[in-house]
């Protein structure tokens, strides 16, 4: 057996963002350790569950805050653990013992056992699960919980990632609650209110294993457009704005040094327009690469973000292992692109329908489409829809032709491995590559194997990876210690100071 015993990491160490109520530039009223975080956020939860649809907006608010998990993806990237002390690795990769930390409660009274991880794992892989990672966890044969400290896991096949796919299971009671609606974790806040269209409020929660939040409470203000965010920043009503949606709204906090703080991460948020490939019009891969070859998404960037953001080429971001520059695959070319529809016997061009998510940057991105598509006969109808109606439409029905979409996640172009993903995807070869990095025996070897699987997946054109988004942060002058590039759109809060 391999050991592996773990540091002690708490998540009140070095976090995110920035407060409200707080003697700052805006005019704030506290600071310090009784100060209330106000984070300005474009992304309310649909819910408050993270395998029940609750979107980007649950993880940016609950991941490490109301919620942890055994390990702990952190804001560089890597993986250390949580609520796991230590673990073990059978020689052939096939078994995982993992001791528990001791004395975690959670919010609701209860302390956490192996039980409660053995119910929390199958709560993501289960038949009804909409976890995005529920195939990658797929692998997992059986579980034991030899007693209330250990917890071994048995895979039916090797799994490199393992471990970093445990950093998005988030450890709940075993006889749960209506987790859509109440929430029971282990993290260092409990959920005070949730206003439906406003705001969630987090307090400090007073039996928590880790260290103490630097601060008093943190409160969520949801806003449906990037304008208002940014007002809302500008004004003082926010003390931070999770993300920046524009070069415009931008621009009025570069200004004044003085008062704001702005911070430029590493972004893993790709805009996508996402084909169905296994239904309607985009099954024809030359329909997909004339889509691709007629958006100059140089040009689309600009129009967009200004000066900021990156045209990435394909699903991968600079920062996976397994990043390499494609953007020259489909690259800008009206030329190409009307040769293709020819081909596909599109020649007088088609229409497709776009279903677009009506929060920012979306309908402008559907419009700029709209317009650089219409120059090669193609028709866009744009559909614009909430999130709540993308979810079902899109995500859970595969109901749609072409989608507007962000995907925030860090290594997520395994989704293209599975083809009852909603993108429809279906190739044989990227499944074996996908599969076969993920059974390596170094990361070498997993390296080569998904850059050759996102290569195929670059030149079928499986969907059109506009632009990857830039990871601007934007604060009142006095907050200091938040993280910069989000990963998974996490926005820890515990280890903010304030003044």
């Amino acid at each position: 057996m391999k050991s592996r015993t773990l540091p002690i990491v708490a998540t009140g160490v070095a976090l995110a963002l920035a407060l409200a109520g707080c003697s700052s530039a805006n005019g704030g009223s506290s600071s310090g350790a009784d100060a209330t975080v106000v984070v300005g956020s474009l992304y309310e939860p649909t819910n408050l569950s993270n395998v029940d649809g609750g979107g980007q907006g649950v993880n940016e608010a609950f991941q490490d805050n109301v919620y942890e998990g055994l390990f702990r993806l952190g804001d560089d990237g890597d993986v250390t653990p949580l609520l796991a002390s230590s673990y073990d690795t059978s020689e052939d990769g096939l078994t995982y013992t993992f001791t528990l930390r001791k004395g975690v409660r959670f919010h609701g009274g209860g302390t956490m056992t192996s039980a409660d991880v053995k119910s929390s794992i199958e709560r993501v892989t289960a038949e009804d699960s909409q976890s995005s990672r529920k195939s990658s966890l797929a692998v997992i044969k059986a579980i034991d919980t030899p007693d209330d400290d250990t917890v071994v896991v048995h895979l039916s096949q090797r799994s490199i990632s393992f471990v970093y796919n445990l950093s998005y299971v988030w450890i709940v009671p075993s006889a749960e609650k209506s987790l859509k609606t109440e929430e029971d974790g282990t993290g260092p806040y409990e959920l005070a209110d949730r206003k439906r269209g406003s705001s969630l409020t987090l307090d400090p929660f007073s039996g928590y294993w880790g260290a103490k939040p630097k601060n008093g409470g943190v409160e969520f203000q949801y806003f449906t457009s990037a304008s208002t965010l940014s007002n809302a920043l500008a004004s003082g009503s926010v003390d931070v704005v999770t993300s920046i949606q524009s070069p415009d709204a931008l621009s009025r906090f570069t200004a004044d040094t003085s008062k704001y703080t702005v911070s430029e991460g590493k972004s893993t948020t790709k805009e996508l327009l996402a084909f169905n490939d296994a239904e309607g019009p985009f099954t024809d891969v030359k329909l997909r690469q004339a889509i691709s070859a007629a958006v100059d998404r140089k040009a689309l960037l600009k129009a967009i973000w200004g000066d900021y953001g990156t045209v990435n080429g394909s699903m991968v971001p600079p920062t996976d292992p397994w990043y390499e520059d494609l953007t020259s695959v489909n690259a800008y070319d009206p030329a190409k692109a009307k040769q293709l529809l020819a081909e596909a016997g599109k020649a007088d061009g088609f229409t497709f329908t776009l279903d677009t998510p009506t929060y920012d940057p979306h309908p402008a991105v559907a419009q700029y489409l709209q317009s650089a598509l219409r120059k090669v006969g193609v028709t866009v109808e744009v559909n614009s829809i909430s999130a709540d109606e993308w979810y079902t439409k899109v995500y859970q029905q595969h109901d749609f032709e072409a989608t507007l979409q962000e995907h925030v996640n860090d290594r997520d172009v395994v989704f293209y491995g599975n083809p009852d993903f909603y993108f429809g995807y279906d190739n044989a070869d990227v499944q074996k590559d996908i599969s076969d990095a993920e059974q390596a025996s170094s990361e070498d070897q997993q390296t080569a194997l998904l850059k050759q699987a996102n290569e195929q997946i670059v030149r079928d054109a499986a969907s059109d990876w506009l632009y990857l988004y830039p990871q601007i942060v934007v604060s009142d002058k006095d907050v200091t210690g938040y993280w910069k590039n989000g990963l998974n759109s996490q926005f820890p809060v515990s280890g903010i100071t304030v003044g």
